[in-house]
């Protein structure tokens, strides 16, 4: 009896189940009604500023360390190109320029990620699990020891995660809810060491010029950084099997 009870949950927040009944799942958590209570009429309103509906919205974010920001871009699923909807400060993250390694090392990851799961009963208040340890963090970590259970969430203190306040992730989370119901699969997020403009990017390789694991994941996300900026459409990422990322 206890398993089927911590296993009950489960079923509602998984992204990847039947898109239709998503939110209306999501909002048997008190949580998750509260932040709709709070939240949804913001939401509409800057989703209609946009012409975005809810029934067609698909995200993309990108969090950036330096500057503590995470950005939410949106567009409608007919659409190719994404435009910046909000900026989302972040209260606090640990560690310094660089990827996560290894467990208890207190940094948050950079690379190429998703969502994974929304969490309406988190410690602090809600969260969204982001899919440490990637392909890349398998190769280039330390294997049996790279850690997990890192999320973007609520509250102001970080241990390798992304604090948003409990303001901030209430209004985040009700964004990526409606992107699931509205049928997207799977919600991007690229975390940078900072916003790799090239006077940034060439200050990070000098200052770090003979670390080869920072230098070459920086060389990636420069390459992602710069494509989205061009053209406003999520790259697409391969995991190579050296740990690099093919960026098209």
């Amino acid at each position: 009896m206890r398993l089927l009870i911590l296993l009950f949950p489960m079923l509602f927040i998984n992204p990847v189940m039947d898109s239709d009944s998503f939110r209306e799942k999501q909002m048997n958590f008190t949580r998750v009604r509260e932040a709709y209570s709070l939240k949804e009429k913001l939401v509409d309103k800057t989703l209609s500023g946009h012409s975005i509906p809810r029934d067609s919205l698909r995200i993309y974010l990108r969090a950036f360390k330096a500057e503590k920001t995470i950005e939410l871009w949106a567009k409608n699923q007919r659409d190719t190109a994404f435009i910046l909807l909000k900026e989302f400060p972040i209260c606090d993250l640990s560690g310094f320029e660089g990827p996560k390694r290894r467990y208890r090392d207190l940094q948050v990851p950079e690379g190429f990620y998703h969502i994974s799961k929304l969490n309406p009963y988190s410690k602090y208040y809600l969260s969204m699990e982001i899919n440490y340890p990637n392909a890349s963090d398998s190769i280039r970590g330390v294997h049996g020891h790279l850690g997990n259970q890192i999320y973007i969430h609520g509250s102001c203190i970080s241990s390798g995660c992304l604090a948003i306040t409990d303001d901030k992730i209430r209004e985040l989370y009700v964004y990526c809810i409606e992107a699931y119901n509205s049928g997207q699969q799977e919600i991007g997020l690229t975390i940078y060491p900072a916003r790799l403009s090239d006077q940034n990017y060439a200050e990070l390789i000098s200052d770090y010029k003979k670390d080869k694991d920072r230098v070459s994941l920086w060389a990636d996300l420069k390459e992602s950084y710069d494509l989205f900026d061009r053209t406003r459409i999520q790259p697409q990422v391969t995991f190579l099997s050296d740990g690099t990322h093919k960026v098209e």
